[in-house]
């Protein structure tokens, strides 16, 4: 059983950046591959960003100048940078993982882009 939970999220205005957190339980995480997904109001979830157990990382055509993700083993977080966020980037942020084939969600940070 894994544990996630998310922090950062808030209201910023467009062009604005945040920095969320997500801290997982275990005493494996580096073990596991981390994601992070979003879902906008009446939209699909989606995959923002990856980062692998050997720090491989993809992100997102659509974010890939603007978003990074990293890690921190020595903490049990992993970390998503957005800049220079726009309107439609609205959504609840969500981490991931899947370790053992079994699906682990947070329970969401509400990201606000709005003037």
């Amino acid at each position: 059983q894994v544990q996630l939970e998310e922090s950062g999220g808030g209201l910023v205005q467009p062009g604005g950046s945040l920095r969320l957190s997500c801290v997982a339980s275990g005493n494996i995480f580096s073990s596991y591959t981390m994601n992070w997904y979003r879902q906008a109001p009446g939209k699909q979830r989606e995959l923002v960003a990856t980062i692998t157990q050997g720090s491989q990382i993809l992100v997102a055509e659509s974010v890939r100048d603007r978003f990074a993700i990293s890690r921190d083993n020595s903490k049990n977080k992993v970390y998503l940078q957005m800049n220079n966020l726009k309107p439609e980037e609205t959504a609840v942020y969500y981490c991931h993982t899947n370790p053992d084939l079994t699906d682990y969600w947070g329970q969401g940070t509400q990201v606000t882009v709005s003037s």
